[in-house]
C-alpha cells in the first residue's frame, strides 16, 4: 500500500527525516513542507540522503514553504502548491504525517 509521508519539522532538530527515509517503500512518496524544506539546502547531508533515494520514490516540496525560506528545489524534487498537496493526498493509499 503506497503511502505519502509528510514531514514538516526541521531535519536539523531531530531524527524524523532519517527515520522516514529508512521506512520508505518503493511506491511511497515524501512531501517536505514547513521547516522540512531546509533538507534541500545544498551541501547538507540531508540533501545528499534525499538525492540518493531511489527514483521510484516521489519527492515533493511545498512551493509556498520553499519561497518563504528562499530555497530552490533541485531537479529531483517536484514542487507542488496546496491544490497539488491535496491531489497527492488522494493519489496515495495512505498519508502519514510525521508529527
Amino acid at each position: 500500500m503506497a503511502t505519502l509521508h509528510v514531514l514538516s519539522h526541521s531535519p536539523f532538530s531531530d531524527g524524523r527525516l532519517s527515520s522516514c527515509l529508512r521506512l520508505l517503500g518503493p511506491a511511497d512518496g515524501l512531501l517536505l513542507c514547513g521547516d522540512a524544506v531546509y533538507a534541500l539546502q545544498p551541501g547538507t547531508a540531508q540533501r545528499q540522503a534525499l538525492e540518493l533515494m531511489p527514483a521510484a520514490i516521489g519527492l515533493f516540496a511545498l512551493d509556498e514553504d520553499l519561497c518563504a525560506r528562499a530555497l530552490a528545489a533541485p531537479a529531483r524534487v517536484q514542487v507542488v502548491d496546496y491544490p497539488g498537496f491535496v491531489e497527492l493526498s488522494c493519489r496515495f493509499d495512505k498519508v502519514n504525517s510525521w508529527l
